[in-house]
C-alpha cells in the first residue's frame, strides 16, 4: 500500500509518502528543494554517482512513521544538503524548513 499525504511545517507544503513493503516501510518528506527519507536512503550513492544532480536529501535510521521521521536527527545528509546548512544531528523537521525557499 501506498499511502500519500500533506504535511504542514511551519505553514510550509511538504508530501509524506509512506509505502508498505513486505517486512519493511519506506518513508520521505519532500517538496520541490528536496526531502527527508528512512533508512533505505543511499546516502554515498547521491554523493559519489549522482553528484552532476545536486540532490538535497537526509537521512534518518530506525523510524517507521512520518511522525518519527521528523522528529528523528539524521544519520547522514548529502554534500548538497550541507550546502544549506543541513547537518547530521539534526532532525528530520529542522532540516525540512531548511529546505523552505
Amino acid at each position: 500500500m501506498v499511502n500519500i499525504q500533506p504535511i504542514m511545517i511551519d505553514g510550509s507544503a511538504f508530501t509524506g509518502v509512506t509505502v508498505q513493503l513486505p517486512k519493511t516501510t519506506l518513508l520521505a518528506i519532500a517538496n520541490d528543494t528536496g526531502y527527508i527519507m528512512c533508512g533505505a536512503l543511499d546516502v554515498r550513492l547521491l554523493n559519489d554517482k549522482l553528484a552532476d544532480r545536486r540532490i538535497v536529501a537526509g537521512k534518518a535510521v530506525g523510524v517507521r512513521t512520518l511522525d518519527e521521521l521528523l522528529r528523528a536527527p539524521l544519520a547522514e545528509v548529502t554534500f548538497e544538503a550541507e550546502t544549506k546548512g543541513i547537518v547530521k544531528g539534526m532532525s528530520g523537521r529542522e532540516a525540512l524548513l531548511k529546505m523552505i525557499g
